[in-house]
């Protein structure tokens, strides 16, 4: 019988990690019937080489990716895979990670995780009709609550972040011009401002990724 122990491990060898469950109740809106939900994202350098390696010339290779690994993984496992860039309507994935693991909404907006930082993503979720044990839940509070300094609102060159308040358009603006380049090659630099979780730094190369990924969804970069 599938457990949790065994969900780990199968997630493991394609770079990523559990990141946390819980027993859905109505108002979690997980579609179909759901006694277990799962999610599994990365943090680390783990996801990134495994998608390295199974990397495809398409639109979204990253998500392309995780769908194809996801799929066998849920079939693995007899569960049914759900993901957080299908829609729209987009199923509710943040508040899902609030239910599961302690991440918090940070000062510029992501969620932090106490010790990850600002350095981890969710990739899917697996749902298992049986009721699965699941780890204690862990309840730590947010580590920006002791962060007197909170250096991620003063570190964009733009002052695109104030609390409670991202401005896109001059992100996507300073990034798009040759000014932005530092932030486009290396990534955002007030997430990089944070100092919780500085051993998951994404790698330029993946950082770089990312921030391309976010200009195409702008319109100000081709996919």
């Amino acid at each position: 019988m599938t457990d949790y122990a065994s969900v780990q491990a199968a997630v493991a060898a394609h770079g990523l990690i559990c990141r946390g469950g819980f027993h859905p109740r109505p108002a979690d809106a997980v579609p179909g019937e759901a006694g277990t939900l799962v999610l599994v994202g990365n943090a680390g350098p783990e996801m990134w080489k495994a998608f390295s390696r199974g990397r495809r010339d398409e639109p979204h290779p990253l998500n392309g990716w995780a769908r194809r690994i996801m799929g066998k993984v849920a079939d693995g496992l007899g569960a049914r895979v759900l993901f957080p860039f299908d829609g729209p309507p987009y199923l509710p994935f943040q508040r899902w990670a609030r239910r599961a693991e302690p991440v918090h909404p940070s000062p510029i907006g992501p969620l932090i995780h106490p010790d990850f930082g600002l350095w981890h993503a969710y990739r899917a979720a697996l749902v298992f009709a049986a009721t699965l044990a699941l780890p204690p839940p862990d309840t730590r509070p947010s580590p920006c609550e002791t962060c007197s300094e909170k250096p991620c609102l003063s570190a964009c060159p733009v002052d695109a972040f104030t609390t409670g308040a991202y401005d896109v358009p001059a992100c996507t603006a300073h990034i798009s011009a040759p000014a932005g380049a530092d932030c486009l090659d290396q990534g955002c630099r007030a997430r990089l401002a944070c100092p919780v979780g500085r051993s998951y730094v994404y790698a330029p190369v993946q950082a770089s990724h990312h921030m391309q990924g976010f200009l195409a969804a702008q319109g100000a970069a081709d996919p």
